[in-house]
């Protein structure tokens, strides 16, 4: 599945666009590369999304083309999240 689908999918991204252009600015890496939206994502890849001065960096669970909303954190492990420099681990 293609990257920016995947954070649409998942909900870190809320619109495929967006997450498209978070790409084009080179804002999202996988297993510490910078990443293309076209990059195909498979379960056991590290993302990190970077938000302003906020980051997120999750492990792909799985991979699915529709999720339920309530399902959509499922798809994903938290393994850090720093907002406003200030770290927090999940």
């Amino acid at each position: 599945m293609r990257l920016d689908k995947y954070l649409k999918v998942s909900r870190i991204i809320k619109r495929r666009t967006v997450a498209s252009e978070a790409c084009d600015k080179k804002r999202v890496s996988v297993n510490g590369n910078i990443a293309k939206a076209g990059k195909d994502i498979k379960p056991g890849d590290e993302i990190e999304v970077r938000f302003g001065s906020n980051t997120l960096k999750v492990r792909v669970l799985s991979v699915a083309e529709t999720v339920r909303k309530e399902h959509a954190g499922d798809m994903y492990d938290i393994l850090e999240e720093t907002r406003s420099g200030e770290p927090r681990n999940g």
